[in-house]
């Protein structure tokens, strides 16, 4: 196992975070997992969009692509495609993943690209002042809500299974060990992973708090079977009492980048013909 203190940026690091903000320990999380699967910091890719949890890739020392609003998955799925040796990971927010980049999320759980998908779910947006998220309960008052959000919340563990999600989890960012593990098993999947983190926002969201996530929520036994997709959609339905761990896993189905690849070099290792490039430009002008 690796040091985890080779993902520390430098401790004259600005952090734009609030303290106590439940995106710290995800950090932690992640660099923890990383460490203990042998993974060298050179050979991870973190994408993200826009938001507080969007920064994340900004405080571990890794290769990282930070784009725009709601566009974490098409690069994380190109960079996998290009360059398969890579750990690929897409990490953004409830409202960058499931509002701005919803779409985005649809299409990249039905390609099944072996990338792992971190959404940082504390159920408000926080980097534009606490308006309403897809997440966010209904009757939840915001400083935009004041009459309190009127619409149900966006499910997304039950939208990817019913999208074909070859690994659906969720944890709560406040139990390091047990998230750890999730997500090192998300790493480790072939194909598609969701984790969706319960993740407190200290100053924006006075109501889904540390407490609150620890009251409405339970872990899954070691029972449970992680094959049968119908029970992980009746578990995803659950509301008054939330389940953490993984719901689903399906192993076996091919990853995008392999079903499309034409050439077994990786693409970033082939030789690029420049006379058919100029001959292509020279075409379109």
């Amino acid at each position: 196992m690796i040091d985890k203190k080779l993902y520390d940026m430098p401790k004259e690091t600005d952090m734009a975070w609030c303290p106590g903000c439940g995106n710290f320990p995800i950090v932690n999380i992640v660099k923890m997992a990383l460490a203990e699967l042998d993974i060298m910091p050179q050979n991870v890719v973190i994408c993200s969009g826009i938001g507080q949890a969007a920064k994340t890739p900004h405080y571990l020392r890794v290769n990282y692509f930070n784009g725009l609003h709601g566009r974490a998955l098409p690069p994380a799925t190109a960079i996998k495609l290009a360059n398969p040796e890579l750990t690929v990971i897409a990490e953004s927010g409830d409202g960058d993943t499931y509002g701005e980049g919803g779409n985005h999320f649809m299409h990249t759980i039905r390609r099944n690209p072996d990338i792992t998908n971190i959404v940082h779910n504390n159920m408000v947006y926080g980097l534009t002042k606490g308006q309403a998220s897809p997440t966010s309960e209904k009757g939840m008052q915001t400083p935009v809500q004041v009459g309190g959000v009127v619409m149900e919340p966006f499910n997304p563990l039950t939208t990817a299974l019913s999208l074909g999600a070859t690994f659906v989890a969720r944890v709560f960012a406040g139990d390091i060990m047990q998230s750890k593990e999730i997500i090192k098993a998300a790493i480790q999947h072939k194909g598609y992973a969701l984790v969706d983190v319960f993740q407190p926002c200290v100053v924006f969201n006075k109501q889904n708090t540390y407490q609150w996530f620890k009251q409405n929520t339970y872990y899954l036994d070691e029972a449970h079977d992680k094959a049968d997709k119908l029970k992980a959609i009746t578990l995803a339905l659950e509301t008054q009492s939330m389940p953490l761990g993984i719901l689903y896993q399906e192993t076996g189905r091919p990853s995008y980048e392999t079903l499309v690849r034409t050439n077994t070099t990786p693409l970033y290792q082939q030789e690029v013909n420049q006379q058919v490039l100029k001959e292509l430009i020279e075409s379109h002008r």
